[in-house]
């Protein structure tokens, strides 16, 4: 957990609604209902721009899957797409992002599959999409990171990786027969104080990664199509019914 989402929100409208300051209109994305690891999205962040006082909000597009300062290559990207809320702040890997360079990832939902017993033969995996009742977007906490691309000069294009992970915590009563960890949400009387690079206090950060209260998630199952990242459209997070196939003998 967590790793698909869907991310179909236009940029112009995550801006209304995480009051954001600063956004390139030529850095966009087109909509995605199948985002992978590795894969990039629209991430919310508060950062002090050179030669500025107080930091502004910004839109960003980063790269999925954490690549810490000190990695040798970005290959670890895909080992990192989560972080654990219970040790965010004391792990290596995440320690400096989680005292100073923290996100929001707004998403429509994230996909799920919660292994089921088969029959005959192996078991199989029943994918579910897991958004918020009342439709609004899924505000994930996450962390950001900055790493240098020593193979070629500083200013080129490819010169800096900048990374996002997602914060999970164990799976509220809903989503645990299906995982038993799942990813944070902010509500949004906590954007300032999670954005906010100022705030490093391990103990006060950790206290804004609260699990939702009942009622505030759904999920929904959904088609298997989801498993395969060739598969992109809205579809995917629709309810889907498995229909039963009658075996005659003759």
């Amino acid at each position: 957990m967590c790793g698909r989402f869907a991310a179909s929100s236009r940029p112009e409208d995550i801006v209304e609604l995480f009051g954001v300051e600063q956004w390139d209109p030529a850095e966009t994305l087109a909509p995605s209902w199948n985002v992978a690891p590795t894969e990039r999205a629209f991430v919310v962040l508060d950062r002090v721009p050179k030669g500025a006082a107080e930091p502004v909000r910004q839109l960003r597009v980063l790269r999925w899957g954490l690549v810490p300062q000190w990695a040798r290559s970005p290959e670890t990207a895909v080992k990192m797409i989560n972080a654990r809320s219970d040790t965010v702040h004391e792990k290596p890997a995440y320690r400096q992002a989680f005292a100073s360079r923290r996100c929001i990832l707004p998403v429509d939902g994230y996909y799920e599959w919660q292994t089921v017993p088969a029959e005959r033969g192996r078991p199989r995996k029943k994918p579910f999409f897991v958004s918020r009742a009342d439709g609004l977007p899924l505000a994930l906490a996450g962390l950001y990171e900055f790493w240098r691309n020593r193979a070629v000069p500083s200013e080129h294009p490819e010169g800096w990786l900048v990374t996002f992970t997602v914060v999970t915590t164990e799976a509220e009563e809903l989503l645990a027969p299906i995982h038993e960890r799942m990813p944070l949400f902010l509500d949004p009387g906590s954007f300032d104080d999670w954005l906010d690079p100022g705030s490093s206090e391990p103990e006060e950060l950790r206290r804004l990664l609260i699990p939702p209260p009942p009622g505030v998630l759904r999920a929904t199952p959904v088609s298997p199509e989801v498993g395969s990242i060739r598969n992109n459209h809205a579809g995917l997070t629709e309810p889907y019914v498995e229909v039963e196939v009658e075996t005659t003998l003759f």
